[in-house]
């Protein structure tokens, strides 16, 4: 299952995960009874997570697991790695690769947010002030790719030169974590509040768990 993301240029795959998650949610919570269920019971299991989702009774929800494969601009992948518990990752490394570098470029521009909680405003630059931040934009962007590329015609090691690439370079990386963890950085992810393009990414990742966990992440999920 892989979930492309403005227009190609961004992805999110899901690569392996628990089979049967739900099922695995209601038997570690009834672990403690010494009870199991060979399949999920519609009514009472779905019953089960229900409560054990709006008591806040988390750790059955900590044993399903998924592994997602994301290829996403470095700033977003810095606000999703902020998120840490429940969670490993394995990232591409410009140590050691030195192909071209692959650079994200948002469709528009947004307005500066009188909030400051809030990074961007709903609304877009005018035609003429967008077009002239795109040349800032793409200029340095461009820029900052000739300079990798000299330095790597120069023989500069890659671990340094990468240091002149911009934070819009795309990167790749294996996500694995619990359910668990996945329903809270979807909780805070896909709010309004959130980055445009970090909730463009937290709602694919819902996507995929609604689609291999449907009744954990119907009750888990509590997006404002």
């Amino acid at each position: 299952m892989k979930l492309f993301i403005w227009d190609d240029i961004g992805f999110v795959e899901r690569m392996a995960y628990t089979e049967n998650g739900d099922l695995l949610v209601v038997n570690a919570a009834r672990c403690s009874f010494d009870k199991e269920h060979t399949e999920f019971k519609e009514k009472g299991d779905t019953r089960l997570i229900n409560y054990l989702a709006r008591e806040k009774h988390v750790l059955p929800f900590r044993h399903p697991q998924l592994t997602l494969r994301m290829h996403m601009p470095i700033f977003v992948l810095r606000q999703l790695g902020k998120h840490q518990i429940g969670f490993s990752w394995s990232e591409v490394s410009r140590r050691y690769i030195s192909g071209e570098p692959e650079v994200y470029r948002p469709e528009n521009l947004r307005k500066y947010a009188e909030d400051k909680k809030q990074g961007s405003s709903d609304q877009v630059l005018t035609e003429h002030l967008e077009e002239n931040s795109f040349w800032i934009l793409d200029a340095a962007t461009n820029k900052s790719v000739v300079a990798y590329n000299a330095l790597m015609r120069a023989g500069v090691a890659p671990e340094q030169a990468r240091m002149v690439l911009p934070q819009s370079m795309m990167t790749e990386w294996y996500w694995s974590g619990t359910l668990y963890a996945f329903a809270r950085v979807c909780n805070l992810r896909c709010a309004k509040d959130t980055q445009e393009e970090t909730r463009d990414v937290a709602n694919k990742i819902s996507e995929i768990c609604g689609e291999q966990f449907p009744i954990s992440w119907k009750y888990l999920i509590d997006v404002k």
